[in-house]
């Protein structure tokens, strides 16, 4: 059940589903994100911001669909959505009668 708790830890967040809907739309670079955020009223930072998409990531929920020139330092991440659906099944009677399992779409 680790797996249960990565998708807790990176969905207990209101900013992480907001992130996602964001996503969901279609890939966005993280300074895309960031302003979507800021412009809702969403005091951010971008270290703020690059946690919540590490959590995120780590979950196998987005992933880096390219990376853009951004004319100065280190390319810009483009985030898009890597899982469509996550479902969770508390019993899981032909396996094993005392536990579930979890599996995603992508």
């Amino acid at each position: 059940m680790q797996e249960l708790g990565r998708y807790i830890r990176a969905l207990h967040c209101p900013t992480r589903w907001t992130i996602i809907d964001f996503i969901g739309d279609g890939s966005r670079s993280t300074k895309q994100i960031y302003e979507f955020l800021t412009g809702r009223g969403e005091k951010m930072t971008f270290s703020g911001l690059y946690y919540h998409l590490s959590e995120l990531n780590h979950a196998d929920i987005i992933e880096v669909s390219e990376y853009r020139e951004s004319g100065r330092g280190a390319p810009e991440k483009v985030w898009k959505l890597k899982t469509k659906r996550i479902v969770i099944e508390l019993l899981d009677k032909q396996e094993n009668p005392s536990s579930g399992r979890i599996y995603m779409e992508y």
